[in-house]
């Protein structure tokens, strides 16, 4: 199944917001101030980078639908599929960003290959996704409780550890990769450079 709406285009359970705003206080210390910062999954309304205006970065949010009638200052969202690849020259941002979105994609490997490529020399990927663990857990509050969105989980197609992660952004290039579990070994964090 192809997604066609983006994270938080329609109305989400009260579980997604408080789980999403747990996910940026985990990133949002890594961002240094007037950086330029690239969003991938940025969801329709761009949560994520409306969190950094204060730190007065150039921000850029990509996804499959993004809110074009947004009011965030300095901020440009793009309609794409990050299956396809990114519509950005090479060595662009300071910070590549991607906050629950690696475990929707077909093919995890590519569109970390592209953030590689549109990072600048020194740059930094911030990165957050569900762990093995987190399935049966998740599964449980979306298809039992309904206090996630089922559609979000329903679209999951990998779950990561440790290794697999760490192999993966080996893999396209990038070095000193920091790794680390939080809420409970259910998502991991990866702080990767480039």
């Amino acid at each position: 199944m192809s997604r066609i709406k983006a994270h938080n285009e329609e109305k989400e359970p009260i579980l997604e917001g408080i789980l999403c705003n747990l996910r940026y206080r985990k990133i949002i210390k890594h961002i240094t101030n007037s950086s330029k910062v690239l969003d991938l999954g940025c969801g329709y309304n761009a949560g994520f980078l409306k969190e950094i205006q204060d730190k007065k970065c150039e921000c850029t949010g990509v996804d499959i639908s993004v809110n074009r009638n947004h009011n965030l200052n300095t901020t440009v969202l793009v309609e794409q599929d990050l299956n396809k690849g990114l519509p950005f020259v090479d060595n662009t941002f300071d910070y590549v960003t991607s906050l629950a979105n690696l475990e929707h994609l077909q093919n995890p490997k590519n569109i970390l290959s592209e953030a590689y490529r549109v990072l600048k020399p020194g740059g930094i990927l911030l990165l957050t996704t569900p762990s093995l663990y987190a399935k049966p857990v998740l599964e449980f509050l979306s298809f039992k409780l309904h206090f996630i969105s089922e559609n979000e989980i329903k679209d999951h197609k990998n779950y990561f550890n440790k290794s697999i992660l760490t192999d993966l952004c080996r893999k396209v290039g990038f070095s000193d990769i920091k790794h680390g579990y939080f809420q409970f070994f259910m998502n991991n964090i990866i702080v990767a450079k480039k």
